[in-house]
C-alpha cells in the first residue's frame, strides 16, 4: 500500500464536508485491521516501520475527517485557502460581542453553580451551532466559496471553544 496524500482517498470517500459518518469510521476499521503493526510483527525491521507509518496516517486521516471543524479546515487547507485563524482575527464587532457576553454568562453560571442556565446556554449554542455547520456545509459543497467557509470555520472555532467551556463548568458542578 502506497502513501496517500489525500485522506479522502485513503478511505476512498468523496472529498467533501458532508461525509457519511459510519461510512468513515467502516473504512478505518477495515483499513486499521490490514495496517495495523501487529500484523507485520514477523517482518523486517523497515516494513515493520512501513507499517506504523500507514496505521499512524490512517489515525490522523480518520481523527480529521470524523471531526467537522478539523475536516472543514482540511478542505479548506487542501483548496489552497488559509483559514487564518493566526493573523486574521477581524470578527464582526457584534460576535466578539455576543461571544464576551455568552463567556460572562457562563462564568457567572459556573460560579452560581446554575446547572440550568449551563444547560439552557450550551442547547443554544448547539443550535446555532447545528445552523452554522449546515451553513458551511453549503459554501463548501455547493458554493466552492472557500473565503465565506474560513469565515464560518473562524467563528466555529469561537463557538467551539465556548462548548468545551460549558461542558467544563458543567462537570465542574458535577463534581
Amino acid at each position: 500500500m502506497g502513501v496517500v496524500q489525500d485522506h479522502f482517498a485513503l478511505f476512498d470517500l468523496p472529498r467533501r464536508f458532508d461525509t457519511d459518518l459510519t461510512e468513515l469510521e467502516r473504512r478505518f476499521r477495515e483499513l486499521q485491521s490490514r495496517v495495523h503493526p501487529d500484523k507485520h510483527a514477523h517482518l523486517g525491521d523497515a516494513e515493520k516501520r512501513r507499517a506504523m507509518q500507514l496505521a499512524s496516517n490512517a489515525n490522523e486521516a480518520y481523527q480529521t475527517l470524523k471531526s467537522p471543524l478539523k475536516r472543514a479546515v482540511y478542505l479548506l487547507q487542501m483548496a489552497g485557502q488559509d483559514v487564518g485563524v493566526e493573523d486574521n482575527t477581524a470578527m464582526p464587532t457584534d460576535f466578539l460581542i455576543e461571544q464576551m457576553e455568552l463567556r460572562e454568562a457562563v462564568g457567572d453560571a459556573r460560579s452560581a453553580r446554575d446547572e440550568s442556565v449551563l444547560d439552557e446556554l450550551r442547547g443554544e449554542l448547539k443550535l446555532q451551532m447545528k445552523s452554522r455547520y449546515e451553513s458551511l456545509r453549503c459554501v463548501l459543497d455547493d458554493d466552492k466559496n472557500y473565503v465565506a467557509a474560513a469565515d464560518r470555520v473562524r467563528r466555529l472555532m469561537f463557538e467551539e471553544k465556548l462548548l468545551q467551556e460549558v461542558d467544563d463548568a458543567l462537570e465542574a458542578i458535577e463534581t
